[in-house]
């Protein structure tokens, strides 16, 4: 993993350049003390994932962030900020964490294992010929323990509630902005309407299973909620099962 550690004032990126060490030994390791100047780093050395502060002289980090969003295939960014306000802007450019300052050590090493699950599925993409595809590689919110995310792939299904949807992986639970028509127009093909209240990835489908009441619903790999089907469904999500 290369990892590019962008902020202005040099202790915070020697205390971060010590963290990586700790629980990232192997990584190379590259630092930049300005927008400008990590731009430019990134077009050379094409880091995975970039460390970026959000206050800086001249570029501030959410300009830097625009402006690898329009990479064909940009790193994972994680913010490392000593200010909370900026979440939502992080949102907006799909930002794999918001850690607060003093970054702990724990929170950074679950950023950058989510950051290295996305990488790997982007380079998936580009190996498939997908390249810059406008589906988001990565789940992203606002929640009360701060800004969470997790990759695409790691999502069993979307269940959508009252008034959010609930993207549901094995590990962790996130509520969304998004609606379910939302998602099954950006996600295409990977995930399959089974319930007017759910989607399920088809990656993820293990089996159907028929139930005492002769309903049925859709066991996912490694995830007891299991999505029930609907009647109106059934018969599509048989014929589309049948066809992987």
């Amino acid at each position: 993993m290369k990892v590019l550690v962008v902020d202005d004032e040099q202790l915070a990126r020697e205390r971060l350049l010590r963290l990586l060490g700790s629980i990232r030994p192997g990584a190379e390791c590259l630092q930049a003390a300005g927008g400008a100047e990590a731009m430019q780093i990134v077009a050379a050395r094409e880091p995975d994932v970039v460390l970026l502060d959000i206050r800086m002289p001249g570029m501030d980090g959410i300009e830097v962030a625009a402006e690898l969003d329009k990479l064909q295939s940009p790193p994972a960014v994680i913010f490392c900020t000593a200010y909370d306000e900026y979440a939502l802007q992080a949102l907006q450019h799909q930002a794999m964490a918001y850690l607060l300052k003093p970054v702990r050590e724990a929170e950074l090493d679950r950023a950058l294992e989510g950051a290295g699950r996305v990488n790997r599925v982007q380079l998936a993409s580009l190996q498939q010929g997908e390249g810059a595809a406008a589906a988001r590689s990565t789940i992203s919110s606002q929640t009360h323990r701060g800004f969470e995310s997790m990759p695409v792939t790691e999502v069993r299904c979307f269940i959508a509630g009252q008034k959010y949807v609930t993207a549901v992986a094995p590990e962790m639970e996130l509520l969304i902005p998004d609606t379910l028509k939302d998602l099954e127009q950006e996600f295409g093909g990977r995930f399959l309407r089974v319930h007017r209240n759910a989607l399920v990835a088809l990656d993820h489908v293990e089996r159907l299973e028929k139930i005492e009441d002769g309903s049925w619903r859709v066991i996912l790999h490694d995830l007891e909620q299991a999505p029930a089907i609907s009647r109106r469904h059934l018969s599509e999500v048989k014929q589309r099962l049948s066809q992987r």
